[in-house]
């Protein structure tokens, strides 16, 4: 037989008379299968009351289980309305000898039993629903509906919740149900008497299941986690259900609907409807405020169950007793609501396969995750031997010593051995979950911490208790918790009093605070971060202050990994965008995305992991990626109202520092919009346009989709005045237009500002045209070598005339600093013909300078090497503040990073190097653009 071949434990029967009893039953069962039957029926009174009556079914099973309780199923199918309640109760009789069998003996692993159990939970209410609703139909109660609306109900669909939505139901559970209807299947009229039909149904599928007659019962039915069940009705229009959780959902709601899955009905009503409820179950940042949610609901069952004392085995509960079943999946589920959000991979029902994808994405220790998965797999099948013992809904072990050495036989063990081990499984769970869930509160520690630092300003700390962050009771005792930490860091960073300042400012400047201080309590490096930031970079801390949700990205497990690329950051930011459905929640995602990736960018910069160059190339990668992954959006919401782009379509260009592939932390994107309209007059769409405003409005459109301040703020400020005629010409230009301005009317500071330029996204194909008409161009304008220079003579006066330097450390204006070198390697790229893509950056200009004899060898080492020190101190200073630096006012931690990216030992080294640089780039500056008219 199938089933013998494959057992392989045996329970020892308590009883030996029933045990013999069992046995006498079947008659002819030899070896191991009749072991276990004589052990489960002395061990089970329950059991061998169902060998009785369905031997003879149950030795059919004996020889192909699967197949023979699929015919079951199959057979309910055929069963009548009048006698399908006394069916499902036989069929429930059968499954629960088949499955009490296969589960004793090994047969199946635990998630056999639990699923075959669920899946006749689930047909169970399916048929009787179907029953229930076919008697309204034919009654014409359910307006509209006829029998062959029956396979989805007339649009009811009923949630499956808890252990029964995960496929995990145990021997003698109830099964927990929402049930709802798509109230928009029905006319307003209807509606009414649409619910009551769907009420009544409800409550005959919940008596025809639950009501106990003399064949017994099939499933105990609990409709009460449905929204407020004081005063809902038990089957409620979707509609009212959605609007309850979006106002008054709890955490504890969150939770159930983890496990939550529509199996039964209108399945494609009961998915949308929990679509709609993802942003309420799963939170777009992280929360871990769950977290102590979890733990004062923990709290409230054991204080309600007089759970809370130490373990004794005589009457524990196995599921909400210390170290049991429960603990695990608070554990599990408030790991999954603290992070799903942002990764659906951990949206799993299941608590075992739950903890392993929890355990492969680094939110849990792999073997943290191995010891709770190996630990509620063995306090299941406990859990199911004291249940199959009288089929009694109970998770409490035997209360007499009697009844363990019973319940021993049952597990096929010595009682010692299973004490032992239920002891020793019990005290890990709580070991491993009590920690995650309840941090001791110290505040007393943060009081005396106060006093034993005096660098630490007390009446700077005592305002505290006044901020937005710190007005709630909530927010208030996490705090109080954190403080000891915080108040360390402080004292630890090289300038205490100066650290605690900024901090001030950081958390003056927070909204809220409970979600905040339950990641840092969850995660304590955070709180080293933070101090590092305000101690050191203020501008960043502001930032921090406003937009908090970016410490997201620092625990989700690759922040500190190799920096990926344009094309993977563009690829990922458009998968995001792709899974939301509405316009304005892809900017707001963008906006979050962005966020996320430029304080990655800054943390990196800040803690050395990288220098002032790969900082810059960052920042301008990361534009770049989100212009990329912006643009199709922005065309396809266009084109839902004026059609597709009428021609070939557009590109965007990036210019300046952009196009240059270098930004500051708080540089603006220079941009500019060609399109090819290849001889097309008209949009096609429901409201056409004319093919100019076409591209105006679109480009305006992504002006506003990059710029616009929403609720996640602004993506980047966008700079179009590089476009031809400036401000007074067409935010979009046709590549026709285009190319005849740049021939024949562009000034020579269009040109060189085309040294820079280069498409970042929109058409490929016209991006390529545009790179080599910018070549072709620039190589013949180039020629004129005296015109350059007498140009750009002129532009380095009128720059002067206009823009004075912020002080002696402006890195970038004032003779011989930033934009005076980036203006001659322009001048380099254009008379040496350099104009390829490489000529982009300073350093191609200054080859191109050092090739067309105007300047030597010794001179181009001393301008790069006045660049880069340069270009160190404008992105370690904008990085630092958007203010001008002041030596005198800059902290400690501030200045190191100065004097880290320039190499400097002392600012007053630096600044004498500075001077000495810039003075000598700008001699040479003078004699290269002075050299024709010399020598005319």
């Amino acid at each position: 037989m199938e089933f013998a071949q494959k057992i392989t434990r045996l329970p020892r029967a308590y009883d030996n008379e029933r045990g013999a009893e069992a046995r006498g039953i079947f008659g002819g069962l030899r070896g191991d299968l009749a072991k276990l039957v004589e052990g489960a029926g002395g061990c089970s009174p329950y059991l061998l009351s169902l060998m009785s009556r369905e031997a003879a079914w149950m030795n059919t099973a004996f020889d192909a289980p699967e197949a023979v309780l699929k015919a079951e199923f199959a057979r309910l199918h055929e069963v009548g309305a009048p006698d399908l309640g006394s069916e499902l109760r036989r069929a429930k009789k059968r499954v629960a000898l088949l499955t009490g069998l296969a589960d004793l003996g090994g047969v199946w692993a635990l998630e056999q039993v639990t699923g075959t159990l669920t899946e006749f939970a689930d047909l169970s209410v399916n048929l009787s629903l179907r029953a229930a609703l076919g008697a309204e139909i034919k009654r014409g109660k359910l307006p509209g509906m006829t029998e062959d609306d029956l396979d989805a109900l007339g649009g009811m669909f009923v949630l499956c919740m808890g252990k029964m939505g995960a496929f995990e139901l145990n021997y003698s559970s109830d099964i927990d149900l929402i049930c709802l209807f798509d109230e928009t299947r029905f006319e307003r009229d209807d509606f009414f008497e649409a619910r009551k039909a769907f009420i009544k149904a409800t409550r005959t599928m919940s008596a025809m299941l639950n009501d106990r007659t003399a064949e017994g019962y099939v499933f105990r039915t609990d409709l009460r986690l449905r929204p407020d069940p004081a005063v809902t009705p038990v089957c409620m229009a979707a509609e009212a259900a959605e609007r309850y959780y979006e106002s008054l959902g709890r955490t504890w709601e969150r939770a159930a609907y983890i496990k939550a899955r529509c199996g039964v009905g209108d399945i494609s009503a009961g998915e949308t409807f929990l679509e709609t409820l993802r942003p309420f179950v799963w939170r777009k940042h992280l929360d871990f405020a769950a977290i102590e949610d979890a733990h004062n609901m923990r709290l409230r069952i054991r204080e309600h169950k007089g759970l809370g004392g130490a373990i004794d085995l005589l009457g524990h509960n196995m599921k909400l007793g210390r170290g049991g079943i429960r603990e695990i999946e608070f554990f599990t589920q408030t790991r999954q609501l603290i992070s799903g959000g942002r990764d659906p991979d951990l949206r799993e029902r299941r608590t075992v396969p739950a903890l392993g994808v929890l355990a492969e994405k680094g939110w849990v220790p792999q073997g943290v995750a191995q010891v709770l998965g190996a630990h509620y797999r063995a306090h299941r099948e406990v859990e199911h031997r004291v249940q199959m013992i009288a089929d009694q809904q109970t998770h409490l072990l035997p209360a007499t010593p009697e009844g363990m050495e019973q319940l021993a036989a049952f597990m096929g063990v010595s009682r010692e051995v299973m004490e032992a081990d239920l002891h020793s499984r019990l005290e890990e769970v709580h070991e491993l979950t009590e920690g995650f869930f309840a941090p001791d509160a110290i505040a007393q520690e943060a009081e005396s911490l106060e006093l034993e630092i005096p660098e630490l300003d007390s009446e700077v700390i005592s305002r505290w208790p006044t901020y937005a962050a710190l007005r709630s009771e909530r927010g208030t005792q996490i705090f109080k918790r954190l403080k000891p930490d915080i108040l360390r860091a402080l004292a630890k960073s090289s300038d205490p009093h100066a650290a605690l300042l900024a901090f001030d400012g950081f958390l003056a400047g927070l909204p809220a605070g409970v979600q905040l201080f339950s990641l840092f309590e969850a995660n304590m490096q955070l709180v080293d971060l933070v101090v590092d930031i305000v101690s050191t970079a203020p501008a960043l801390a502001t930032y921090l202050s406003r937009n908090s949700s970016v410490f997201d990205a620092v625990i989700g497990g690759d922040f500190f990994s190799e920096w990926p690329g344009v094309s993977p950051l563009a690829a990922e930011l458009s998968a995001r965008l792709a899974a939301e459905d509405d316009y304005e929640r892809k900017l707001d995602q963008a906006r979050r995305w962005n966020k996320e990736w430029h304080f990655r960018v800054g943390v990196h910069f800040l803690r050395g992991l990288t220098g002032a160059e790969e900082a810059g190339a960052q920042y301008a990668q990361l534009a770049e990626a989100a212009l990329k992954a912006l643009w199709p959006e922005v065309v396809a919401q266009f084109a839902e109202k004026h059609g597709p782009p009428p021609g070939k379509g557009a590109a965007v260009i990036g210019m300046g520092s952009l196009g240059a592939g270098r930004l500051s932390s708080a540089s603006d994107l220079d941009i500019i919009v060609i399109y090819d309209p290849e001889d097309v007059e008209m949009s096609e769409g429901r409201r056409p346009l004319a093919t100019r405003p076409y591209y105006a409005r679109l480009t305006q459109a992504m002006v506003t989709a990059v710029s616009a301040p929403m609720a996640e703020g602004r993506l980047y400020e966008l700079d179009m005045r590089l476009r031809p005629s400036g401000n007074q010409g067409p935010v979009a230009t046709s590549w026709p237009a285009f190319k005849a301005y740049q021939l024949d009317e562009a000034w020579l500071w269009e040109h060189l500002a085309l040294v820079r330029a280069r498409p970042v996204c929109g058409l490929e194909t016209l991006g390529a045209e545009f790179t080599a008409f910018r070549q072709a161009l620039l190589a013949e304008k180039g020629q004129d070598r005296e015109r350059t220079c007498k140009g750009i003579a002129e532009m380095r006066g009128k720059i002067a005339a206009a823009k004075a330097p912020n002080g002696p450390w402006d890195a970038k204006l004032g003779r011989g600093r930033l934009q005076d070198i980036e203006l001659f390697s322009q001048m380099g790229a254009l008379t040496a013909e350099a104009t390829g893509a490489s000529s982009m950056r300073v350093q191609a200009g200054v080859k191109g300078l050092l090739r067309a004899g105007l300047i030597d060898k010794t001179d181009s080492e001393a301008l790069m090497r006045a660049y880069r020190l340069l270009w160190a101190l404008n992105l370690s200073t904008r990085f630092l503040s958007d203010k001008p630096f002041e030596a005198e006012a800059a902290s400690e931690g501030a200045t190191q990073l100065v004097l880290r990216e320039t190499g400097s030992q002392d600012l007053a080294s630096l600044r004498d190097e500075l001077q000495s640089c810039t003075e000598r780039v700008a001699t040479m500056i003078d004699a290269v653009l002075e050299g024709p008219d010399d020598e005319g």
